[in-house]
Parts: C-alpha cells; structure tokens; sequence
C-alpha cells in the first residue's frame, strides 16, 4: 500500500529510528552519496512539512468552499437588488450604466404597419372567442 499519507507514516518511523540508532555515526552512505544523520532527518521532516501544510491548506480550501456555497445566494439576491437599482435610478443614462458594468435596455423596434394590422386582427379574434365563451356560460342549459 503506497500513498502520500503512508510516505509520511514511514518518514516519521524513519525519523524516529535514525534518532534511536544511528545519532553516535558522523555519516551514512547510501544512494550516490553520504549524508549526516541530522540532515537524512532534515529531508524526511521536509516531505513530513510538506504533506502537513498541503493538508491543511486543503481543509482551508474546503472550508472556504463550503463558506462561499452558504454566503453565494443571499449576496447574488442582494446585489440583483442592488443591479435593479442602479438600472431604475441610471436607466436614461446609457453612459453610467456602462460605469457599472450594465447594458441599458434594448429599446423595442416599433412594429410595421402589417404587424399592427395582424396583431389588431388577432386581438379581434380573441375577443370574439372569449365573448361567445363567456354567452354560452351565461346561458341557462
């Protein structure tokens, strides 16, 4: 079983015992060189430190994570308001929108005269419908 956990558990056994056996030598040769007792501990607390603080700056992570996840919807509701306001107080005034990061309305492209006569035409209909429903309710069965 390896691991970054499992490295750091025998990284302080090794520790541990390089203290027990081996303080009274001046030196250990293994790899390609030789090292002091003190400095084999030094570079074994180095990957134990290193683990450590990768840990707890996980934990500080997860934890603004779950920070965010819970403060998120009152603010995006707050400044929602916050952006109907200043389009309400600024909305004539494309310029200071823009100061604000906001797009101003989209003015609507007026309708042509075939539109107008389809969409009176339309409401005509609806209203013949909705009056011939509403008579035939109204009379007794």
């Amino acid at each position: 079983m390896t691991g970054k956990n499992t490295d750091v558990a025998l990284a302080k056994q090794l520790v541990a015992g390089t203290t027990k056996h081996f303080s009274n030598v001046s030196s250990l040769a293994f790899g390609n060189g030789s090292l002091t007792p003190a400095q084999v501990e030094a570079f074994l607390q180095t990957l134990i430190d290193l683990r450590t603080a990768v840990e707890g700056a996980q934990a500080v992570a997860k934890a603004k994570v779950i920070a965010e996840a819970a403060q998120t919807p009152s603010l995006r509701s707050q400044m929602a308001a916050y952006v109907a306001f200043v389009k309400a107080t600024f909305g004539a005034s494309p310029d200071v929108l823009a100061d604000f990061g906001l797009k101003p309305r989209k003015t609507r492209a007026p309708l042509t005269i075939d539109q107008l006569a389809a969409a009176a035409a339309k409401r005509a209909a609806t209203r013949a419908e909705v009056s011939g429903t509403c008579q035939a309710l109204m009379e007794p069965a």
